[in-house]
């Protein structure tokens, strides 16, 4: 059986290892908040955080996905801590909004990386991302706005999610490339 030879390690492919790592924190992080939401009865937080996860999970398997498609190892990670205790809605919606702006920067550093080592397809490959990360960050942001102007009624940030559409629960067509398939 002739084993395929592995590309050696770039910078690149080293952030890209360590995205991985992150884009399955966050995912298990927004569990964690879908988890609290739903103890609390706040069923269309709830809702929205489980899908924030899943969509998480499917960036991960895109990077997994990416690296498997230009012959490098990948090494599935554990996940680093994930808080599950709050006194506050808007602690949770603050946590997810900076969870998204770290991983912005993150993948900022990817194209970076890409960019300076002249991988054109790698530095290609991450603005699928970095438009991602536009549209997470809006919506994160859009969410702690009506959680502030309810102040307090959490009945009211129900609703809006019930009405209005926020996201695009990760059926973006221009998405890479998922292992296994998207979920």
């Amino acid at each position: 059986m002739a084993l395929t030879k592995k590309q050696p390690r770039s910078k690149f492919y080293e952030l890209l290892q360590a995205q991985i790592h992150n884009e399955f924190n966050a995912s298990q992080q927004y569990i964690a908040l879908a988890v609290w939401f739903d103890a609390e009865d706040l069923p269309q937080l709830a809702k929205h955080f489980y899908k924030q996860s899943v969509e998480e999970r499917n960036h991960a398997m895109a990077l997994v996905q990416y690296m498997l498609d230009t012959d490098h190892h990948v090494e599935i990670p554990g996940t680093g801590d994930v808080r599950n205790d709050f006194s506050d809605v808007r602690e949770l919606i603050e946590l997810a909004l900076q969870q998204e702006k770290d991983v912005a920067t993150d993948i900022q550093q990817l194209a970076k990386a890409a960019r300076a080592e002249e991988d054109y397809i790698g530095e290609q490959f991450t603005q699928w991302f970095l438009k991602e990360q536009v549209e997470e960050i809006s919506q994160m942001s859009t969410l702690l706005n009506i959680v502030k102007r309810a102040d307090g009624n959490l009945f009211e940030v129900e609703n809006h999610l019930h009405r209005e559409s926020v996201g695009d629960s990760g059926a973006d067509s221009g998405m890479p490339p998922v292992a296994g398939g998207a979920l």
